[in-house]
């Protein structure tokens, strides 16, 4: 999983949006990949090739007659490379790969990849809806090539409609999607992230230390390896993640109802959410004013339901429900007793208050549980990769 060590090409023809592919190649560079870039000559109007060469640390191909390492420069590249990204794809770019037409280093490149290719439209509103321009679209799609589609917005010659090259991130996204192994492709998984908040008065709440990082990175790393995901949130600062169906909610009866609308058509149910245990029993309308006489403030509390148990109890035999324990002593003996009472098949459990594991951090330690006694240690790391360790031994887990 991940872009680390993998051989990219990144294709750059001549739109106003190649400033857009100097961000992505920086994105990649910094996920590990290893990439060469290819230009357009008229890429180069635009973007300078030495920009390209410094950040890539790569000679750039630009020219098939050009004195470089190889007298077939194109076709060791194109034999090297595990995938093919174009951004931008101008119209002429795309009707000369439809039909095969090699008059140029890229193009001459492209046509010796066997690999996963992916272009990137990039033009005019009325360019891109042009029949012709649509009917070249529909033929590199049927041949196999992904075709990201371009936003929606203002473009460079003023016009506002569809055309707009998407933004480097979500690109980068797309593109690590489409190298990801489909491995959950036809699994449909519900999951919940973040803290719940349980209201004191129009300003105020009860509420945790949750980010919803881990969460969010299970939701991620799901829908990239083909899963139909449904993802329910509560208040976090982050978008979520691409692809995945959104729900977001605030408190605990909020997401309880969000949960058993969509439980039953889930194959695998994952707990990540730090669910408030109580809720204030009768929160004001109005915001609670200081008062003169007394500096103390009494807020009756009564429980909450408890979704992850409530779940383990109406699972089915063919559902596999995953909880999440944030504890702070007594890891192993809280995680069992929780996989006992509530009815579950796995839980991944982590001490937090420390600054490299648990809430807020990038990373995380865990440990999985599972009903049958077993352990398996997740050590620190990233929490995108513990995110994959954890769908991996899903998948070992479900056969």
């Amino acid at each position: 999983m991940g872009f680390k060590n993998l051989h990219i090409l990144l294709g750059v023809t001549g739109g106003i949006a190649a400033y857009k592919s100097v961000e992505l190649l920086r994105l990649m560079k910094k996920a590990g990949a290893n990439v060469h870039v290819a230009m357009s000559r008229a890429a180069m109007e635009f973007v300078g090739k030495t920009t390209f060469e410094v950040l890539s640390e790569n000679p750039v191909l630009t020219d098939l007659w050009e004195d470089t390492h190889s007298s077939v420069t194109h076709i060791d590249i194109a034999t090297s490379v595990d995938a093919v990204i174009v951004a931008p794809a101008t119209a002429n770019f795309i009707g000369k790969f439809a039909h095969g037409i090699a008059d140029d280093a890229l193009l001459t490149t492209m046509l010796a990849v066997t690999t996963p290719i992916m272009i990137c439209p990039s033009m005019n509103t009325d360019m891109y809806q042009n029949i012709r321009v649509q009917r070249n679209l529909d033929i590199l799609e049927q041949d196999g090539v992904h075709i990201l589609d371009p936003d929606d917005g203002v473009l460079a010659c003023k016009t506002v409609g569809t055309g707009r090259l998407p933004e480097p991130w979500f690109i980068f996204d797309r593109l690590d999607a489409l190298l990801t192994q489909k491995d959950l492709a036809g699994k449909k998984i519900l999951l919940t992230a973040g803290p719940t908040v349980e209201a004191i008065d129009p300003v105020r709440y009860v509420s945790n230390h949750s980010s919803g990082k881990m969460g969010y990175a299970v939701a991620r790393a799901a829908e990239r390896r083909g899963a139909s995901v449904t993802l329910v949130s509560g208040p976090v600062s982050f978008d979520p993640p691409v692809g995945v169906e959104f729900i977001p909610v605030e408190s605990c009866d909020q997401m309880a109802d969000a949960v058993f609308s969509h439980l039953g058509a889930a194959d695998i149910i994952i707990k990540v959410a730090a669910v408030a245990d109580y809720r204030p029993i009768d929160p004001s309308t109005l915001k609670i004013k200081k008062t003169q006489d007394s500096n103390d403030l009494s807020i009756s509390m009564t429980e909450n339901m408890d979704i992850l148990k409530r779940v383990g109890d109406l699972k089915t035999e063919q559902q596999f429900l995953v909880g999440f324990a944030a504890e702070t002593n007594d890891l192993e003996r809280h995680a069992l007793a929780k996989i006992k009472k509530k009815n579950l098949d796995m839980i991944a459990a982590n001490l937090v208050g420390t600054e490299d594991s648990g809430f807020k951090a990038d990373t995380n330690k865990v440990k999985l549980f599972f009903k049958d006694g077993a352990s398996k240690d997740i050590p620190l790391m990233d929490k995108n990769r513990v995110a994959h360790i954890l769908l991996d031994t899903i998948i070992e887990q479900t056969g």
